[in-house]
This record gives structure tokens, C-alpha cells and sequence, in this order.
């Protein structure tokens, strides 16, 4: 039994439409091969569920920017309030 052994099909990094593009030789005639349609239909799936897996880390990656800018400027007026605090004791020591 042979390995099927693709030539760079899927190299580098995976995207959908990379994959939606993607196509795997059909085996010849009275051989073993593939059902067209469905390999057609997971690698329509692949390209659905990459899409959506990078959709949400693009909603994450924006999350935590956004934590990260409030908890440094929150950062920054608790900072200012201490430094108001002491220097108003002091004035009045």
C-alpha cells in the first residue's frame, strides 16, 4: 500500500482561502482514489472553521489591548492620586 505524499500543497501557514483553493490530484481510473465531493465539502469546512478561529482571535487580540490601555491608565491615576496625596501631607507637615 502507498502513502500519499502531497508536493507543498499544504506548506506554510494555512488560510481559507488557501485551502478552498486547494487540490488533490484524483486517483486514475479502477484504482483506489477519493469521493471529490466530499473531500470538496470538508475542506469548504476547514475553510469556515479557520476563518471563524481567526475571526476570534482578531476579537481577542483587541480585548486585551484594550485591558492592557485601561489598567495602564488606571495605573497612571492611581499613580498621580499618591503623588497628589504626598505632596499634600507635605504641605501641611
Amino acid at each position: 500500500m502507498t502513502i500519499y505524499r502531497s508536493r507543498n500543497a499544504l506548506t506554510g501557514p494555512l488560510t481559507p482561502d488557501r485551502i478552498v483553493a486547494l487540490t488533490l490530484p484524483c486517483s486514475r481510473l479502477g484504482r483506489r482514489g477519493y469521493q471529490v465531493d466530499d473531500v470538496d465539502a470538508l475542506l469548504r469546512r476547514l475553510a469556515y472553521e479557520l476563518g471563524e478561529r481567526s475571526r476570534q482571535l482578531t476579537e481577542v487580540r483587541a480585548e486585551n489591548r484594550r485591558i492592557k490601555d485601561a489598567l495602564r491608565s488606571w495605573q497612571t491615576d492611581q499613580s498621580a492620586a499618591r503623588a497628589d496625596a504626598r505632596a499634600a501631607a507635605d504641605a501641611t507637615a
